[in-house]
């Protein structure tokens, strides 16, 4: 019986000893699928952030989903569509690309609302550091009279007062406001 036993505990360690090395491979390729996600994701938001004519008028974002990547957002040029996609194509690990920026009408209408709501939040005391560098933190999108605020702003407090002064531009009709508050803000 003691052979028996024997036999059968080794089995059973045989057994955990295989699983637990398959359960720590599966667990080192989740880590390296989270770790090369996130570079990817990094890729391509280095790639969207550096087109040459992305301004605070535009507004990218996409999804990743295995080796396909769809864009999403609007822009005010038909290049910054075209630009967007061609530069994704190229990174390395991507198979395929689904465009779906939005190349927004041409308007002075929406031109000379764009500057304005661009001046009065800008223009503000505490807001105009949003503005500032080459890829602001805050994002106006004008189509047809109506603004969207996109991007990110450090408290709620600066998220009402960009609602608020874009709001108050004449002929505005509506503003929505996505702006989202940072982490610990």
């Amino acid at each position: 019986m003691s052979i028996g036993m024997n036999r059968f505990a080794g089995m059973a360690a045989l057994i955990v000893l295989t699983a637990s090395i398959a359960l720590a491979g599966s667990a080192q390729r989740d880590r390296d699928r989270v770790f090369g996600s996130q570079q990817l994701n990094e890729k391509i938001r280095k790639e969207l952030a550096t087109l040459p004519y992305y301004g605070v008028f535009d507004n990218l974002a996409f999804q990743v989903q295995g080796n396909t990547v769809t864009l999403y957002g609007q822009v005010v040029r038909p290049s910054t569509r075209h630009d967007a996609e061609a530069r994704v194509k190229k990174i390395e690990g991507i198979d395929r690309v689904i465009n779906n920026i939005q190349v927004l009408p041409l308007s002075s209408f929406d031109d000379q609302i764009r500057r304005r709501v661009y001046r009065a939040v800008f223009g503000s005391g505490g807001l105009y550091r949003y503005g500032l560098g080459t890829n602001p933190s805050i994002h106006i999108i004008v189509a047809h009279g109506h603004v969207t605020l996109e991007g990110v702003v450090d408290n709620n407090g600066d998220r009402n007062l960009a609602n608020i002064r874009a709001n108050g531009v004449p002929g505005v009709f509506s503003v929505t406001n996505n702006l989202r508050v940072a982490r610990g803000g």
